[in-house]
């Protein structure tokens, strides 16, 4: 019997249905005594060299409103959607202006804050 390569194997998994699939997954299972979800948790440590590229979400915090807190006020509302009372009291004392949003969107949202006068940082 010749020996596939990975490409064949590859392709040939493609052409077949789930259940045939699942049934080979059972026979490796059987003449391997592996199971191959277990080699999946084993490829868990390359998951953590893609997070050590930096962050890909942040969370915007507001530290403070500055001399302009009916500008930064009117800048919390345009990005949250916030009603005045809301985004009055994150430019009081502070806080999550917005959660776990791509940093590119965190960086914008940043740049307007601090436009107006606020001091923001991105966790």
């Amino acid at each position: 019997m010749a020996k596939l390569t990975k490409d064949e194997f590859i392709s040939s998994l493609k052409e077949m249905t789930l259940l045939e699939i699942k049934e080979l997954v059972d026979a490796m299972k059987e003449e391997f005594g592996v199971d191959p979800s277990a080699v999946a948790v084993a490829a868990g440590p390359a998951a953590a060299d893609s997070a050590e590229q930096g962050p890909t979400s942040a969370t915007v915090v507001l530290k403070d409103a500055g001399a302009n807190k009916i500008q930064v006020i009117k800048a919390i509302r345009d990005i949250t959607g916030l009603g005045l009372k809301e985004a009055k009291d994150i430019a009081d004392a502070g806080g999550n202006v917005k959660e776990n949003v791509n940093i590119d969107e965190a960086n914008e949202i940043k740049a307007k804050l601090e436009e107006v006068g606020a001091t923001v940082e991105l966790q």
